[in-house]
């Protein structure tokens, strides 16, 4: 049963990042003019959080869709926040996932997976970080996984 509810987490995942990919590439926000494909380059990703250290054979404990063009919107709960800091930090998201300087942290290994996977500025963009527990994840410096 494990194994389904796997299988079921990546593919709804996989799934709205496909829908992300063609809505952001529609350019219905932001209609072009005729013949023309999008006035934006599609930014829509798919931010999840995976128990374990493997997003890949992990079970996905939360997502959310983040699109930032033309407009942030998404399920992500500050989609203004996460499209900033995602264009202030570029395709390298690293920085997003240090510690706070005033963060304490118990050193036990319980690991959680952190992932952005879609199309950024029209590339495709895919990210993962595991911290050594929810409590490192909770007291990074970003707010792209802080959903």
């Amino acid at each position: 049963m494990r194994f389904i509810t796997r299988s079921l987490g990546l593919s709804s995942v996989a799934m709205g990042l496909a829908a992300l990919t063609a809505l952001a590439g529609s350019g219905a926000a932001g209609a072009a003019p005729s013949g023309a494909d999008s006035l934006y380059a599609p930014s829509a990703l798919v931010l999840s959080v995976t128990d374990g250290d493997d997003a890949a054979s992990g079970t996905v404990l939360r997502a959310v869709t983040l699109v930032c063009a033309p407009r942030a919107g998404g399920t992500h709960p500050a989609p203004a926040a996460a499209c900033s800091e995602i264009r202030a930090n570029g395709p390298e998201l690293d920085a997003l996932a240090q510690p706070r300087q005033d963060s304490a942290c118990t050193r036990e290994w319980a690991p959680v997976t952190v992932t952005a996977d879609g199309v950024w500025q029209g590339r495709h963009l895919s990210y993962s970080y595991t911290y050594a527990n929810s409590c490192g994840l909770r007291n990074s410096t970003g707010v792209l996984f802080d959903f």
